[in-house]
């Protein structure tokens, strides 16, 4: 049995606490640490009887084998420190931290220990991109030349979160550029961005947007291009396409059911599913089973601190490119 303390009980936070009292038999949460009595009287709900609203705290008096950090961006470097210097094994959601010199930080520290790390790019364990991976690595279409990414929210963020979150590409983006890698199976050598703000929001006071299109180019010779928007009136929408010598593998939108209805004015759809709590369910479920397997087997995780490191630096190149209008060297950031 994997003891596990839990660092944030906000909306991911919660769903991994449900998915491990619930769903994980070989895991199960010890502790909990918020600063909201709110949240810890959630997790009181789940049998956690070890409740602070130190970390020092709960690292100190509860005895766990891991910790699952779901707290805001903001806290993740300080959180991480004491997790590690604990010696204890890591599922951290993403991003780790904002900046690239704080990881480099953290690496150096996680490197002196035996603390195994991963990070929480959850669409990676999504069914449909498993599948996708799958036949990706039977070699299914030859060499992969192009990668298609459409990742629009249904609407953003309150403006307070957005303030600290690092914004669209640090926040966002930076889950299509994990996925990008992962199904290009390549390094990223040049990104360009480009963005506008077309919602009612006042972005540009805190340095974001709300739309953007990066393209990325692969040392294989590959591109990914990759859309985003936080305004997306139908609905949240996620699609896929991995192109190919052979062919092309694709996923589609999920909706809640796949039943149409169609009269004179034509054919009528249902919308895609809600959000990413509803659309990536599962997904939250495999990589955090996932996790807890490689413990209790003694693996190191499927998803590193590298990848962690990488996509991050792909989303400040980004987040450069767009400000400064020209293709930005992955070389210039990391």
């Amino acid at each position: 049995m994997i003891k596990i303390g839990i660092i944030g009980l906000g909306r991911i936070g919660r769903v991994h606490l449900t998915n491990i009292q619930h769903f994980i038999p070989n895991a199960e949460v010890v502790a909990a640490c918020s600063g909201s009595q709110k949240s810890l009287a959630y997790a009181e709900k789940f049998g956690v009887s070890n409740r602070f609203t130190s970390l020092e705290q709960m690292l100190a008096k509860v005895k766990m084998d891991a910790v699952v950090l779901a707290s805001p961006t903001a806290f993740h470097f300080d959180h991480l420190k004491l997790a590690i210097s604990s010696q204890k094994h890591i599922f951290c959601e993403k991003p780790i931290d904002l900046s690239i010199q704080n990881l480099q930080l953290l690496q150096k520290q996680l490197n002196q220990t035996s603390v195994k790390f991963m990070v929480g790019f959850n669409r990676r364990y999504d069914p449909n991109i498993l599948s996708i991976k799958k036949e990706l690595n039977k070699n299914k279409l030859g060499q992969t030349q192009s990668i298609k990414l459409i990742s629009r929210d249904p609407g953003p963020p309150p403006m307070e979160f957005i303030k600290t979150s690092g914004g669209l590409f640090l926040d966002m983006a930076i889950h299509d550029f994990d996925l990008a890698r992962h199904l290009m199976r390549s390094e990223v050598t040049e990104v360009y961005s480009t963005a506008s703000v077309f919602g009612d929001l006042p972005l540009e006071s805190v340095g974001d947007i709300d739309t953007a299109v990066t393209i990325l180019k692969f040392k294989n010779k590959g591109f990914a291009t990759i859309e985003n928007s936080r305004n997306s009136t139908y609905g949240y929408d996620q699609r896929v396409e991995v192109f190919g010598e052979h062919g092309m593998l694709s996923s589609a939108n999920k909706a809640d059911n796949n039943v149409s209805f169609s009269d004179e004015q034509g054919v009528h759809h249902p919308k895609p599913v809600g959000f990413f709590i509803e659309r990536y369910k599962e997904s939250y479920l495999n990589i955090l089973d996932s996790f807890i397997q490689s413990l209790v087997n003694k693996e190191d995780p499927q998803l590193s601190f590298q990848d962690g490191l990488q996509s991050l630096a792909i989303s400040l190149a980004a987040k450069k490119s767009s400000e400064e209008n020209r293709v930005v060297l992955l070389s210039e950031i990391i």
